[in-house]
């Protein structure tokens, strides 16, 4: 069985792990990824389903930082243009 402190506890950490992306783009992705997952699975009643629900998020928490990793080791060469400053 899945708490809700537990559910908010994983919305927390998908925004975290989303918030230490240096790209704009890949930032805004996974927040609005995020909410819209969580908004649309917020009216689940049945105990199975947020339990499957659940797990599903876990894993989505995992690649989230396994390839948050990657993109820290190898970072792209060329800035994103919401990231250059206007001269």
């Amino acid at each position: 069985m899945v708490a809700k402190c537990q559910v908010i506890s994983l919305c927390r950490s998908l925004l975290r792990a989303g918030r230490k992306y240096p790209d704009y783009n890949i930032r805004e992705y996974t927040k609005r990824r995020t909410l819209d997952g969580f908004r649309m699975n917020g009216n689940l009643t049945d105990q199975s389903k947020v339990n499957e629900v659940y797990a599903e998020g876990k894993e989505h928490l995992e690649v989230v930082e396994r390839v948050l990793k990657v993109y820290l080791a190898y970072p792209p060469k060329t800035k994103n243009i919401m990231e250059l400053k206007v001269q």
